[in-house]
């Protein structure tokens, strides 16, 4: 079977170059989708800085209002307890105290649906009852008319003042008087500790001291109230104070700066997707290249292997030749085996026909005076008259005289005559067992009887091999084999002869012949010496031979072995030392490729 390396190398190379090129184009999107995905998070990346950038800094604005409302407060605070507090709020507070709240304080909180602690309704109502009492007091409207008077047209929208206890003593918002601030942390925090504490809040409506205000932005301050000239915490104030204007420019700063971040982002945007579009296509333009490359590669590869199959073929026609001649000398050599063999085929009837011939001849010339006296005969006849002849004898007297001493035996001519044509028959039937052996008059593959072929090797051979070495023929019925017959009959020969050659002495050589479903087997088989197991791996190796120099040439057997490959079939060998060798030969029926012709 012949090796197509031109077509082998071209699907296998456009394969793998396929296989790169996909390799290749996977990775070149690898990357484009990698510096795609980097630029993305790149872009989220700087937009979340800037985002964090803007809630950062509205936060800080925030808390820097915060801080800054809440040091306001603070002055304001002392600015109201200096002109407020001893004169009007000290005594209205000490009078507030006198009224009981122990009792509202033990009612206990409840929990919600969302579980957070608040004051059941009993709570509620027992501390709205003491902020009655507490409104009910004689200087409270004076108190708050003072508080709206100095609140008035200012930023803050509510007051409230808290005693120690946490009732709310005073509250601008009058129905939020007397209620319990005890748990807020605001209140603890200024009350017991001294440090203000400010919360900013969104209030959709809003009771201020201009009235009801609606979506308000609030800062809420609980800040202590010192007695003047000490450090001693005597109440706390919680103020409200109205940043919504301020927060509004806040927003708008921040909506400012969020349009910038947001413009920024945009041209990063525009910025990466111009650089994308680079990657891709300085990844084509490599993509584009890379393939360029691998087409020049593949056509130089293609024509270096083009050259090598030419000069691969060339070989295997050198090798196909070479095996030729080996088979054609070892035919040769197997044929001058034979030659003395058919020689003395030859020889024998050769030699009794013509020493036959010689002898006819020589009674042929004994007959030859004979001949000359029956013609002569006619000559002398003197009249015919009737059934009378008159014959003038005087002239051959002599003649006839020695025709009587040489009579010849033509019944012994006969036999003579037809043992040289036995011979010449003999002789037939050697060339025409040759003709058969070589085949030379057929074409190099037909359907042949492997019997007959069988037959006329086993014929031939009884030329070469030793007489007391019995030839036995054992056929069974064949279907014809598509075969070259005269390069079979060749190993069929070697195999023979090399089963005759293991016989030392009398012995037998076996041809069997049987018929396997859509094979045919052939085997050879003797009984002699058998193959020792440090010569049995090698019998088939080209050149490898156990005889003497000069006898063997090492090749039988390896050409055997390529023929019947060649034919698509197998020969193996069993052998036991000193028991006998057969050898195998299984051959297909039809072949699947034509075979080569012969030498």
């Amino acid at each position: 079977m012949q090796f197509r390396l031109v077509r082998y190398f071209t699907l296998a190379s456009l394969g793998m170059f396929a296989l790169v090129a996909l390799s290749l184009t996977y990775f070149e999107r690898q990357q484009g989708d990698f510096f795609r995905r980097t630029g993305d998070e790149q872009r989220a990346f700087f937009g979340e800085v800037q985002q964090s950038f803007t809630r950062q800094q509205e936060q800080s604005a925030r808390r820097d209002l915060l801080t800054i409302h809440e040091a306001g407060n603070v002055n304001l605070t002392r600015l109201f307890a200096n002109a407020l507090w001893d004169k009007d709020f000290a005594p209205f507070v000490a009078r507030v105290q006198t009224i009981d709240a122990r009792a509202c304080q033990e009612i206990a909180d409840v929990d919600d649906d969302k579980g957070k602690k608040v004051a059941p309704p009993e709570k509620t109502a027992c501390f709205a009852e003491i902020g009655k009492r507490i409104m009910a007091l004689p200087d409270f409207k004076a108190i708050d008319a003072k508080v709206f008077a100095s609140m008035k047209k200012s930023t803050v929208f509510k007051i409230k003042v808290f005693d120690l206890r946490g009732v709310t003593v005073y509250s601008s918002e009058h129905a939020q008087i007397g209620e319990d601030k005890s748990a807020n942390a605001g209140w603890r925090s200024a009350a017991f500790d001294g440090v203000p504490k400010s919360e900013l809040t969104h209030r959709g409506k809003f009771s201020a001291f201009e009235g009801t205000v609606e979506n308000r932005d609030l800062i809420s301050s609980y800040l202590p109230v010192l007695d003047p000239g000490s450090s001693r915490i005597v109440g706390v104030f919680e103020v409200y104070s109205d940043v919504t204007p301020f927060l509004q420019q806040i927003q708008h700063t921040s909506e400012q700066i969020r349009g910038t971040a947001n413009a920024n982002q945009t041209k990063l945007e525009a910025a990466a997707l111009e650089n994308q579009a680079a990657v891709d296509a300085t990844s084509y333009r490599q993509l584009a290249t890379i393939a360029g490359l691998l087409v020049l590669l593949f056509a130089a590869l293609l024509a270096i292997v083009r050259r090598a199959e030419k000069i691969i073929r060339q070989q295997a026609a050198d090798r196909a030749n070479f095996h030729q001649q080996l088979a054609q000398s070892e035919k040769m050599a197997s044929l001058g085996q034979m030659v003395a063999g058919v020689a003395h085929q030859l020889n024998t009837p050769l030699a009794f026909s013509q020493n036959n011939i010689l002898m006819v001849k020589d009674a042929l010339q004994s007959m030859e005076l004979p001949m000359q006296v029956a013609g002569k005969l006619s000559s002398i006849l003197e009249d015919v008259e009737g059934d009378k002849v008159t014959i003038r004898v005087s002239q051959l007297k002599a003649n006839l005289d020695k025709l009587q001493n040489g009579n010849v035996d033509l019944t012994m001519l006969q036999e003579m005559l037809k043992d040289v044509l036995g011979g010449i028959d003999q002789m037939t039937e050697l060339v025409v067992n040759l003709r058969d052996f070589t085949r030379l008059d057929r074409a190099a593959t037909t359907n042949a009887d492997l019997n007959e072929s069988l037959h006329t090797v086993a014929y031939i051979a009884q030329t070469v091999i030793p007489r007391n070495i019995e030839l036995v023929e054992e056929y069974g019925e064949l279907p014809e084999v598509e075969c070259n017959p005269s390069q079979l009959n060749q190993v069929f020969l070697n195999l023979i002869n090399n089963a005759a050659q293991a016989i030392d002495g009398p012995g037998r050589v076996r041809i069997r012949s049987l018929a396997a479903g859509d094979k045919v087997r052939v085997e050879i088989q003797d009984n002699g010496s058998g193959i020792p197991d440090d010569v049995l791996p090698n019998i088939f190796d080209l050149y490898y031979t156990t005889k003497p120099a000069g006898e063997g040439t090492g090749l039988g057997l390896a050409i055997a072995r390529n023929i019947v490959a060649e034919h698509g079939g197998d020969i193996s060998v069993s052998t036991r030392v000193g028991v006998g060798t057969t050898f195998t030969v299984t051959l297909p029926v039809r072949q699947g490729e034509p075979l080569a012709r012969a030498a």
